[in-house]
């Protein structure tokens, strides 16, 4: 039988739910011959009330120099459990997908008739060889009571600069849900880790194609703490800049190997870059890249507490104005013109905001959304890669929340490699303008090395930034619990990564209580 480039596709995507029986004899799996097809792990994502995505690649060599993971040319039936228990003596659902040369031959079976607000345990076979197992959550149907939502935001995990000991941690939290804000491989090249360890060929040069993009992934999740940490969670995920290129805008390269060329050499980076995030990433069918476009704005809801919306503000952005480094007088980012959502995620943003019914608004963010002002003197010297660039759009998100009395709102964001807790403004122009949310920035997994307390950067933005009420440079991830009366914050940091094995500790926790702007140390 012959089935379609477009028919793999789907099956690779979609799955083949009741067919395992028959599509395993039309795609039999290779004998692997002393070799493991799991190595990059299990995962799971984007949590409905009645089901979730699965996610793995077959890669028995996966830093292989080509791309491929080891894997052969030909398509390979990949077939899933979901059970109640951990034995697998209660099964919920199986089903079976093809995983193709076409998609670095990975699966994302989206698996529905599940219970909502229900742990499961998933595994993978093909052939022989069995995955390992991992563990999921639906959410709470819409609208149901829900009593309270736990989870963890993680960012800027570069490969080079430490160990991935945060997530030894995470993956033994008590939590229900992880959001991942970007810069989840890094493109750039590097000569060695913090540790000493001397690259791979592949990562002497910046990732450009998909070869390459592709070989950053497979470095990153062969990592034993990052797949224990997606194997205990689902998870939703959003990118930042590194994902592509550092600091890049719309159709506009950054800083890094194509600085300068735009038009159809930066798109076909961007298509490759984006097909590689797909290939190994908890996605569903509605975030399969079209050529140099891929839909990740999306919003989940969790019962009648609170609604996650996860925003993409690199795709469809403006250029990023005047300078790459913060300034000081830049008229052109106050341009009315000017968008770092563009108007279709921005207009869909707000009336989200606006209508839902849900008690905390959650918004999944990329850089800094409040106004950071790094000169402690009268002059606003700002980063313009930030929503500082970009003043209509922040002008309208958080105006339109402080006109129709948009309630709890909070803001997780990445990018910056710090711990920062923020109140944030309707208009940064008005000294006077209510406080309309909070923002919590968390600090990045490995980025920057082993980090500080306080840092002399850190000490001029607490005496610039009024509506910053704490910061901290440490690695490590934020830990959040949602219920009705408030919203708790753990800032969770280790002391070091160039050398494994570091503790975690809880530096401190701010808390945003129901009905009242803003947040406070708790």
């Amino acid at each position: 039988m012959t089935l379609s480039r477009r028919a793999l596709l789907a099956f690779g995507m979609a799955g083949l739910a009741g067919a395992a029986t028959a599509s395993s004899g039309l795609f039999p799996a290779p004998r692997w011959r002393g070799t493991y097809p799991f190595t990059l792990g299990v995962a799971s994502g984007e949590p409905l009330p009645d089901g979730v995505v699965l996610w793995t690649r077959l890669a028995p060599e996966p830093l292989a120099p080509d791309g491929l993971g080891g894997m052969p040319r030909s398509p390979v039936t990949v077939e899933y459990e979901v059970a109640h228990d951990e034995r697998f003596h209660r099964i919920a659902a199986r089903g079976a997908a093809v995983a193709t040369r076409e998609l670095g031959h990975s699966v994302h079976p989206e698996v529905g008739g599940l219970e909502p607000d229900r742990w499961y345990y998933y595994r993978f076979r093909a052939g022989s060889a069995l995955s390992p197992i991992g563990r999921t959550r639906t959410a709470p149907a819409a609208g149901t009571p829900t009593a309270s939502l736990r989870f963890a935001v993680a960012s800027c995990q570069s490969w080079a600069s430490g160990y991935y000991t945060a997530y030894e941690h995470l993956s033994r939290e008590d939590l229900d849900l992880v959001l991942h804000l970007g810069d989840y491989i890094y493109e750039r090249a590097w000569n060695h880790r913090r540790d000493g360890t001397p690259p791979q060929s592949f990562a002497r040069g910046e990732a450009v194609d998909l070869r390459g993009y592709r070989l950053r992934y497979a470095q990153a999740k062969a990592e034993q703490p990052l797949q224990a940490a997606h194997a205990a969670f689902p998870w939703l995920i959003t990118m930042d800049d590194h994902e592509i290129d550092n600091n890049w805008a719309g159709d506009n390269p950054g800083l890094g190997f194509d600085i300068g060329r735009l038009g159809p050499l930066f798109r076909r980076r961007r298509a490759a870059a984006f097909q590689a995030l797909y290939e190994h990433q908890p996605l569903r069918l509605a975030q399969l890249p079209a050529g140099p476009d891929m839909r990740l704005h999306r919003r989940y809801r969790f019962g009648d507490l609170v609604d996650v919306t996860m925003l993409d503000t690199r795709q469809y952005r403006s250029a990023v104005p005047c300078s790459h480094s913060p300034v000081a007088d830049c008229t052109e980012r106050f341009a009315a013109d000017r968008t770092i959502l563009g108007a279709p995620q921005r207009d869909w943003l707000i009336d989200g905001l606006s209508s839902s019914p849900t008690r905390w608004q959650v918004l999944g963010n990329q850089v800094a959304l409040g106004e950071v002002d790094t000169d402690p003197g009268p002059a606003v010297r700002v980063s313009t890669d930030a929503w500082d660039g970009y003043v209509a759009d922040r002008n309208a998100v958080l105006g339109t929340a402080a006109r129709r009395q948009v309630r709890n709102l909070v803001v997780v964001t990445g990018d910056k490699h710090e711990n920062c807790a923020s109140d944030l403004r309707g208009d940064y122009d008005r000294p006077d303008s209510p406080v309309v949310g909070a923002e919590f920035t968390g600090t990045s997994i490995t980025t920057n090395g082993d980090g500080a307390d306080l840092t002399e950067h850190g000490r001029r933005l607490l005496a610039a930034n009024p509506d910053l009420k704490f910061f901290n440079a440490q690695r490590g991830y934020l830990r959040l619990t949602l219920d009705e009366s408030l919203c708790r914050t753990d800032f969770r940091v280790v002391p070091y990564v160039t050398r494994p094995g570091a503790p975690i500790t809880t530096r401190t926790s701010y808390i945003v209580e129901n009905g009242v702007p803003g947040t406070t140390e708790a």
